[in-house]
């Protein structure tokens, strides 16, 4: 046999592997190296306050630097509690606690390390004077007085509104309109009469932190005592206002705005089967429909309405009496319900007269809600289609549409 033999073999593999444990024991990254090693985990300095707002001189104030990473136990945490022209430090450990003497402004830092990298943070804690006030927030409450049948609203609570479009163009078949929403916090009280407001923040969307500083209820998106909220589609919102005081003291309050809506489709021609071989003929209308539980914004039900002719001038003896249907599809194009099954004796919702048949189709909110399993298939949210559904031969002459949309 050709090569040495294996004794020599392995009198010269062991040094061999001896000599590359020791070369692993110096050099990083070797493939030896455990897999569950935090060495290479950002080194960042993250930190919480016990109080954000409204801290006065005297207030104990707790520093926590656990959101820090790694959370593997090696890093050391050096606090300076005042850090403008002072590099000292004022307390070590991961938590430490600390109280103000003046009132001011202070950048207070935390320096994270892991003995060869660091990292810092710095945020800004105001303190008042130990005397000072909290203001009071308050937001106006009020309604629009009537719905758009001429129903009174009682409401004491929230901002209730209704856009009303009485007259939609035959070809505007969709829910384009919205509102504008006047917010009044006048009568938000500064707190002491020796104080008053100085700042009126509004906060449009309060699951949105659009000013990344971990609190998304305190964003500004509009500034001022009074302000008009433009271009808000039917839905249900929560606003909140937070108000801050002439010696910095804050104070923030919230309410519920709600929009309904109700558009009105008069007059118009629906053709018959004959026009479409055979097929039943469909006019759609586009209606969008939010249920987000998440944010609090979900309708409570739709409600289509449809009025029309028993008889008209093109109809036809022996087929019986006019049958106009309305039918809803989901964002899929599912069916989701229809009028059919209402017999020709029910056909008398609402305001109806003696000559006309009058349907309604409620949409109940269970229907939208994408996680209910109990009350039937859940259809979702999204782009609805309500249609107007002829399958008779004749042409009817309708007399009026409605779609409703209830978010309270």
């Amino acid at each position: 046999m050709n090569g040495p033999p294996p004794t020599f073999m392995g009198r010269m593999f062991k040094p061999l592997l001896l000599s590359m444990l020791m070369l692993c024991s110096v050099l990083s990254g070797c493939i030896f190296e455990s897999e569950d090693s935090s060495s290479n985990d950002e080194v960042l300095a993250v930190f919480t306050v016990s109080k954000t707002s409204n801290v006065k001189v005297g207030d104990t104030l707790t520093f926590d630097g656990a959101s820090s990473t790694p959370s593997d136990g090696s890093l050391t945490y050096r606090w300076n509690f005042d850090k403008v022209g002072s590099s000292d430090i004022d307390a070590t450990g991961r938590v430490a606690t600390y109280s103000y003497g003046e009132a001011g402004s202070y950048d207070v830092s935390l320096e994270v390390s892991d003995g060869s990298r660091t990292s810092e943070q710095v945020r800004t804690v105001t303190v008042a004077e130990a005397g000072a006030v909290e203001p009071n927030a308050n937001i106006e409450q009020y309604d629009d007085s009537e719905d758009c049948e001429d129903n009174s609203i009682d409401e004491q609570q929230d901002i209730i509104l209704w856009i009303c479009a009485r007259e939609k163009s035959n070809t505007d078949r969709s829910i384009s309109e919205t509102a504008t929403v006047s917010l009044d916090g006048s009568s938000s009280e500064s707190g002491d009469p020796s104080q008053y407001i100085t700042e009126w923040h509004w906060d449009l969307d309060l699951n949105e932190d659009k000013d990344n500083d971990g609190n998304s209820e305190n964003d500004d998106d509009l500034s001022g005592e009074s302000v008009e909220w433009k271009n808000v589609a039917p839905g249900e919102y929560e606003v909140g206002l937070t108000v801050v005081n002439d010696v910095g003291m804050t104070d923030s309050t919230t309410i519920d705005v709600f929009v309904n809506y109700a558009g009105y489709w008069m007059d118009f021609l629906i053709g018959g089967n004959t026009s479409n071989n055979g097929q039943p003929v469909e006019i759609d209308f586009d209606v969008s429909i939010v249920f987000d539980k998440e944010s609090g914004n979900t309708i409570r039900k739709l409600v289509s309405e449809l009025e029309y002719p028993k008889e008209d001038d093109d109809w036809v003896v022996g087929e019986g009496r006019n049958q106009v249907e309305i039918y809803a599809y989901n964002a899929e194009d599912e069916e989701a319900s229809n009028t059919s099954s209402t017999n020709a004796d029910s056909r008398d919702d609402g305001d109806c007269d003696g000559e006309q048949d009058c349907i309604h189709l409620p949409i109940s909110s269970y229907m939208f809600n994408p996680d209910n399993e109990d009350d039937g298939p859940p259809y979702g949210d999204g782009e609805w289609t309500l249609s107007v559904h002829n399958a008779k031969a004749n042409d009817v002459q309708i007399d009026q549409f409605v779609i409703r949309l209830f978010y309270k």
